[in-house]
């Protein structure tokens, strides 16, 4: 017998053209599709491969698929060191009714500390705390309206440079108007800097200096403070020079490897609860609740692994394209960084499959395809037919089918449930990011160098980000708005910005390695050789258009508009996953075992001890 496909289906229906068909073999080498189809449907078709309805689906690769007539390139990508069965045995004991019960009384407790706060420092500080122990979610009204009655206030002489900072850091993050000019009191009236007198103010430094990453383009008051209090806490750290220096330093060192509006929150939270705990003032009722929250959090995260591994084991995308990157834990870590609370688990969980496909599909197009297989591929994209899968090789066939199945039963089950067709949303998001995929395999087929301009261009959608957030919207969006659909049709400002953000990143953890085994220049290397500069400077270079960037998506999630907060917060968080997943290097690939891992262990496996 020749290569086959072997399906098994369970008998579905909902749609008149509905499959109805048992187990078949589907030769590949003229793969027939009157069985997947008969008849048209005027809603999105149902999928075949639909976890909820149809009850087993298996694949398998009859015969090894033969590509010696054709040289491909290699990833090097080692296999992945989690085992499903692995993944299958873990085990929290945190959902328990006993700890459930205190959680719940804790949230209680913390809650009237908002009102016994002293005055608004305390108040301010509170808050801080809060979220950056990775607990701010169970407090936003009062969060809110805490701000609200804090926004117009003075505030204390004593604390002054720490308690602007940090009430102005505050405001911006939650999309209250304030002005930079709140800090001019503090700046040489003659030149124009900042006074020198607060060189030895680290508190009151250390808050400014975070408050200035929440600056929008032409804030130069924020620029200044930003050069201002770095030159000064790293002249602080060298010399050892501030108060209570062992756990400034901490703090200091910890602020300058990477500001914390950029940093991914979970990770950020099991770093500040140890930090939190070695305080003098801590308040060790919080600290037994954030430890307990995260905790039950991470249960929740295991159990939505868990299921993710299965879908993935039962795909068998990584067992039949052996080339591309089985990256199961990592495609969902990134979800955890994208919106971290308990109740999205179901955008977690369509997330993880477009980022599984993502990272295959991306494989296919860098790494496996040829140039006319690439174009074949992004055809099929476009006409979204299984009809073209005769034209396919065999690995894209199986590539195809998991695209087109998974992303049809999206569609269905959102129609099914909310009443909203949104398959030509989430086509259109594959073909944009296919097409761009396909630019940057010309431009390498043909040896083609563009310049940065061309490449940004390009690239801010061919990371992919565009296509994670058209998913995400959906899931997180209660209330589908029309003025929302047209504009993400359109991609509005802070999907641009997120996509930037993630490009950025990934070019300064990736690109070597990827010249290395062959690939299209990344930005780095489009701006050397455009200017002649070397890769140091490239570097600076793309970290300034970096932080630019920031400033962007600082302003899109202040500036009105017709999307949740849920989904600005996922854009930023992509971008700061993006910066937590390259900051060492390529974590998504290369990396992926040994310092990705090291990392993932903490967050997802291994709970906070409660004594």
């Amino acid at each position: 017998m020749g290569s086959h496909l072997q399906f098994t289906f369970i008998k579905s229906g909902g749609c008149r053209s509905s499959v109805l068909a048992n187990s078949f073999l589907i030769p590949l080498s003229s793969f027939s599709t009157k069985k997947f189809s008969q008849g048209r449907c005027l809603h999105p078709v149902r999928p075949l491969q639909n976890a909820q309805v149809i009850k087993h689906i298996q694949l398998h690769v009859r015969s090894q698929l033969s590509n010696e007539e054709v040289i491909r390139r290699s990833g090097n990508y080692k296999p992945s060191s989690w085992e499903n069965d692995d993944l299958q045995s873990l085990k929290s004991d945190f959902p328990e009714e006993a700890y459930v019960e205190r959680a719940t009384k804790l949230v209680v407790d913390v809650k009237r500390k908002f009102n016994q706060a002293a005055g608004a420092v305390d108040l301010l500080e509170l808050i801080d705390n809060v979220q950056r122990l990775g607990v701010g979610y169970h407090f936003q009204t009062e969060i809110k309206r805490a701000l609200e009655s804090i926004k117009d206030t003075s505030v204390n002489a004593d604390e002054e440079l720490y308690a602007t900072a940090l009430r102005f850091r505050l405001l911006r993050q939650h999309g209250f108007q304030i002005s930079q000019d709140v800090f001019k009191s503090f700046m040489d009236k003659k030149g124009g800097s900042f006074n020198e007198s607060l060189r030895k103010d680290t508190k009151g430094l250390l808050d400014l200096y975070e408050a200035s990453y929440h600056g929008f383009e032409g804030e130069d008051i924020l620029d200044g403070a930003q050069q201002f209090t770095k030159r000064h806490l790293i002249k602080q750290l060298k010399e050892k020079t501030s108060p209570n220096y062992k756990n400034m330093a901490r703090l200091v060192s910890h602020a300058l490897e990477m500001p914390l509006h950029w940093r991914m929150n979970r990770w950020e939270a099991r770093w500040f609860i140890d930090t939190y705990s070695m305080k003098q003032d801590m308040d060790p009722l919080i600290l037994e609740f954030a430890k307990l929250d995260f905790n039950m959090v991470q249960a929740i995260y295991q159990q939505e692994l868990k299921d993710a591994s299965r879908w993935w084991t039962d795909l068998g995308l990584a067992e039949a394209l052996r080339f591309s990157r089985d990256r199961i834990v990592e495609n969902y870590l990134w979800t955890t960084g994208i919106i971290f609370e308990p109740q999205f688990g179901y955008c977690r969980r369509q997330l993880t499959k477009a980022n599984c496909l993502i990272t295959t599909i991306d494989d296919v197009y860098d790494v496996y395809g040829t140039l006319d297989e690439l174009k074949l591929f992004t055809d099929a994209v476009e006409r979204w037919d299984i009809n073209t899968l005769r034209d396919l090789p065999d690995y894209m066939k199986i590539c195809f089918m998991a695209l087109y199945n998974n992303i049809n039963e999206m569609a269905y089950d959102f129609l099914k449930k909310r009443g909203w067709d949104i398959l030509k949303y989430l086509k259109k998001g594959w073909l944009d990011l296919c097409k761009t995929y396909l630019v940057e395999a010309q431009w390498y087929y043909n040896g083609y160098k563009p310049t940065l301009e061309e490449y940004l261009n390009n690239a801010w959608i061919s990371i992919s980000a565009p296509t994670i957030l058209v998913h995400n919207y959906f899931c997180v969006e209660n209330k589908i708005k029309e003025e929302a659909l047209e504009q993400l049709d359109n991609y509005p400002s802070i999907v641009r910005s997120s996509g930037a953000l993630l490009r950025y990143s990934d070019d300064l953890g990736t690109s070597t390695d990827e010249l290395k085994r062959g690939d299209v220049p990344k930005s780095i290397q489009c701006y050397m050789h455009e200017t002649g500069a070397p890769e140091e400077i490239a570097r600076e270079h793309i970290r300034g258009l970096r932080a630019k960037e920031w400033k962007k998506m600082n302003k899109c999630m202040t500036a009105p508009s017709p999307f949740p907060q849920a989904f600005k917060d996922s854009a930023a968080g992509l971008g700061r996953m993006a910066q937590f997943m390259y900051q060492h290097g390529d974590g998504h690939g290369l990396l992926a075992d040994s310092l990705t891992k090291n990392r993932i262990m903490p967050l997802l496996v291994h709970p906070i001890p409660l004594d």
